[in-house]
């Protein structure tokens, strides 16, 4: 599929520059549309639950054949949260490496089960050497973001998994920020476990998540909560002793029926997308916007990593909510913080957006641009 092709399943974009994709993806025709069928049958009546219900191990299929993994490996959750705390409550305790500024549902679901060592930031944000010196012998986990959300750093995983190996210690890795749009290399990297809520770069509805673990390691791993899913197919409903599944589907939570309906569409789309050729374009877009806006005084975190994130600080005296809001008002869609302001790029972004984007912040730099292009939305 082409960018222009995938661009055309996304109509807010002849409205909108949407840079926002680490907040939440832009709805997707086909993902958007099973949704509509979905309600309009649950309306009249026609509608099936058990097909329904079926959807999330469908998604399991869809997406375990997308990775190029066993399905069998593969469980179905509502949220990376739970899925960590899945692996977190199922180890031994033990010492947790982890970034103290990365997200949330990646740091906390660790620390009521183990003994957190927290890796600080510096000014420009987190150091992998950093990273790599704090995974020392007796380390029993090493739990990431492939991409920080809040610094745009693309993590080389294959040397984490190469110190990891050293020390005997676990690998989790947070792919929320990445699947779908990076090029992960599973079969490099080789993370002990993957975990991705599929709201962000993967075009689904919020609500369905999925944890990937290694078939090495899927002994370790146990119900964060059992319930009626933990038995596996066939599913039944009442009475009866509790034998687990003995794939990960025994991890599985009880899925939000209209949640999974839109993510199987969304595993479609992604299925027809190259891996590769949608991480270079979405980092070489991330990419030309921090060269852009550079010289006016831009500075950019994790500004060596090839990563479709592009994080910036903007210079002294611009206030990055305000700009915000006035990027707002020109019809671009972005995310700030107290003293950055965040930019993501998918396969549906263009050149001619970044070019956009860049103009107005140079502007608001009160550096005057070369060219004389203009938002061209809003």
């Amino acid at each position: 599929m082409t960018p222009e092709d995938f661009r055309a399943l996304f109509p807010a974009l002849r409205q909108v520059i949407w840079a926002d994709t680490p907040g939440a993806a832009l709805g997707c025709l086909p993902v958007v549309r099973s949704l509509s069928a979905a309600l309009d049958s649950w309306l009249d009546g026609s509608f099936d639950w058990t097909a329904w219900d079926a959807a999330a191990g469908l998604a399991r299929e869809r997406f375990a054949d997308w990775l190029g993994i066993d399905p069998g490996g593969v469980a179905t959750l509502g949220s990376a949260s739970e899925a960590v705390a899945t692996v977190a409550a199922s180890l031994p305790r033990g010492r947790v490496v982890v970034s103290a500024e990365d997200f949330r549902s990646t740091r906390y679901p660790w620390a009521p089960f183990h003994d957190v060592v927290e890796v600080a930031h510096g000014s420009d944000g987190l150091r992998v050497d950093d990273l790599l010196a704090a995974i020392t012998p007796g380390t029993t986990a090493v739990s990431v973001s492939h991409v920080t959300s809040h610094e745009g750093l693309r993590l080389p995983l294959p040397a984490l998994r190469d110190r990891c190996d050293e020390v005997g210690a676990l690998l989790l890795v947070n792919a929320t920020q990445s699947l779908g749009v990076l090029d992960l290399e599973p079969a490099r990297s080789r993370p002990d476990f993957l975990v991705a809520h599929a709201y962000k770069w993967m075009l689904a509805p919020r609500g369905s998540a999925f944890l990937a673990v290694r078939p090495d390691r899927l002994d370790l791993v146990r119900p964060l909560v059992e319930s009626w899913r933990t038995t596996g197919a066939p599913l039944g409903y009442f009475g009866g002793d509790l034998v687990p599944a003995a794939d990960a589907s025994r991890l599985d939570t009880s899925p939000a029926w209209l949640t999974w309906m839109g993510t199987l569409a969304a595993l479609d789309v992604l299925a027809r997308l190259d891996p590769a050729t949608v991480d270079r374009h979405a980092t070489g877009l991330a990419a030309r916007l921090r060269e852009r806006v550079g010289t006016a005084g831009y500075r950019p975190f994790a500004a060596d990593g090839p990563s479709h994130i592009a994080v910036l600080r903007p210079p002294a005296g611009v206030d990055p909510r305000a700009l915000l809001e006035r990027l707002r008002s020109r019809g671009v869609r972005a995310t700030a913080g107290a003293d950055r302001i965040r930019f993501g790029f998918h396969y549906y972004n263009t050149a001619d957006e970044v070019d956009a984007i860049s103009c107005f912040l140079i502007e608001e730099a009160g550096i005057v641009p070369v060219s004389g292009d203009r938002p061209v939305y809003g």
